[in-house]
């Protein structure tokens, strides 16, 4: 019996996710597969890098361009364990990745179908296939115990 290779990128993108956790910030991680093996792996960094483009996608899609030598991500599929922000979801727009994979779904500043659906936009000249809900519950539990630990830490 062979693994679920989804659910193995996804466990990939949730060891990111830990990083920055262990640094304080919002546990998002993302990896970008091509031919069956990782080529961008990328974590949320804002704080600690004091930039708003320190998100987890801008990082695996500026590696995984590097390693293919194009800024195109043609074949290639983004795994992420939070639906992507406006600013991700046009980076991935942008690098005409076909298709990303969601952990869980984010109501408050979700582009891949929660506010808007930048991935599905039909006046764009490239659309992202989308599957949500890939280790979803290990995805929201992740920020779930952090945003509560974080409220926790914040009352007198």
């Amino acid at each position: 019996m062979t693994a679920d290779p989804q659910k193995t990128y996804m466990k990939a993108a949730i060891r990111e996710a830990k990083k920055a956790q262990a640094l304080g910030e919002v546990p998002i991680g993302c990896v970008i597969e091509y031919e069956g093996k990782i080529i961008g792996r990328g974590y949320n960094r804002r704080m600690t890098d004091h930039t708003v483009l320190a998100h987890a996608e801008i990082a695996a899609i500026r590696k995984a361009c590097k390693k293919m030598g194009d800024w195109r991500l043609e074949g290639c599929t983004m795994y992420v364990t939070l639906e992507p922000c406006p600013m991700c979801a046009g980076a991935i727009v942008q690098a005409r990745i076909p298709r990303v994979v969601i952990g869980c779904m984010n109501p408050k500043a979700g582009c891949a179908g929660s506010v808007l659906d930048l991935l599905h936009e039909p006046g764009f000249n490239h659309q992202a296939e989308t599957e949500t809900g890939v280790l979803e519950k290990e995805c929201s539990q992740m920020l779930t115990s952090f945003f509560r630990a974080l409220r926790a830490a914040k009352k007198p």
